[in-house]
């Protein structure tokens, strides 16, 4: 069997979101020779994360030029290819009405309610907020049975080994991931402080993760957090293991529980299994949340505004209470 997955392209957080779905489409179809095509752009799937889906791809396609145009409405992409399905993981209207001309025994999409897809859901679907969500319906569709995400990611030994220098046995890790895209999505770093001490306070080693748009904070944070670690700037791991994704996805697997803000971080460290407590301020977690193994959601309008500053220090920390109470390793 012969699947195409479309995808217009995948971008780091994006790639990271998508891979219970990528692991499902696996799951479901273990024979398939499955090819996913990034047809408006390049997928981290072919780069960054490539040793992730190497099990479940078969074949990747970047920059195809597929989907943009009215004009390859006129022509059939992939000429010379046929497939058993293709799932169209977008909902803009000209794309899949492009995408329809692919040669294909069924062809699934949620565009337009699946007006123009082979298969449709029940006529009371209801479509899910989540992208991750809608991306297993697509599966279900398709494939005729509900595919439930999986958390688990095998990792190589390198990133492991790495995480396990930077975090070793000892006490039970709380991560947490101060940054995040734009000003808004920022819960206050000194809350973040705040609840560190906390967590040193009950025995737990606090782990402070700074990416690249964060590198200024590290100074300011180490003074005054000087028993916490900073994995991302621990000096022993060589640059090019700390820089890589993997590497903080193998962080994430050594962590009991992490606070992320609504940031990429949050997906790699939800895509690596680990329990999440997620602040939210004005945008919208129904459709942005992580897809996490375990989740707790704060959001800022349950105490009365949109901003994420309206979020007190004791809620987030009777939520991690909550959550480490049956789950601490």
């Amino acid at each position: 069997m012969d699947i195409l997955v479309y995808s217009g392209l995948e971008r780091l957080g994006d790639g990271v979101m998508k891979l219970p779905f990528v692991g499902a489409l696996r799951r479901r179809w273990p024979e398939a020779r499955i090819t996913w095509l990034a047809g408006k752009g390049t997928t981290v799937y072919a780069h960054a994360l490539a040793p992730l889906v190497a099990g479940a791809l078969d074949e990747i396609i970047e920059d195809a030029g597929i989907g943009s145009r009215k004009s390859e409405l006129l022509r059939r992409p992939l000429p010379d290819r046929r497939f058993d399905l293709v799932l169209d993981t977008q909902r803009r209207v000209l794309t899949t009405l492009i995408l329809r001309r692919i040669r294909t025994r069924t062809f699934v999409s949620g565009a337009a309610r699946f007006l123009l897809s082979d298969k449709r859901p029940p006529r009371d679907y209801t479509r899910p907020s989540r992208l991750i969500d809608q991306l297993m319906d697509l599966i279900a569709v398709a494939g005729g049975e509900r595919i439930e995400p999986r958390f688990a990611l095998s990792l190589d030994a390198p990133w492991r080994e790495a995480a396990l220098r930077a975090l070793p046995p000892g006490p039970s890790y709380v991560g947490l991931a101060p940054g995040a895209g734009a000003a808004h999505k920022r819960w206050p770093r000194e809350r973040f402080v705040a609840l560190a001490q906390a967590q040193l306070r009950a025995g737990r080693g606090p782990v402070v993760l700074l990416g690249p748009e964060e590198r200024g904070w590290h100074d300011e944070l180490r003074a005054v957090l000087p028993a916490a670690l900073f994995p991302l700037q621990d000096e022993r791991i060589a640059p090019e293991l700390a820089a890589s994704p993997l590497y903080t996805l193998a962080i994430g697997q050594r962590l009991s529980l992490a606070v992320v803000n609504d940031s990429g971080i949050g997906h790699l460290l939800a895509a690596s299994g680990c329990a999440l407590v997620s602040l939210f301020g004005p945008t919208a977690a129904a459709k942005f949340a992580p897809a996490a193994r375990e989740l707790t959601i704060i959001e800022a309008q349950r105490f009365g505004a949109s901003t994420i500053t309206a979020i007190p220090v004791n809620a987030v920390s009777e939520a991690v209470e909550r959550t480490l109470g049956g789950h601490v390793r």
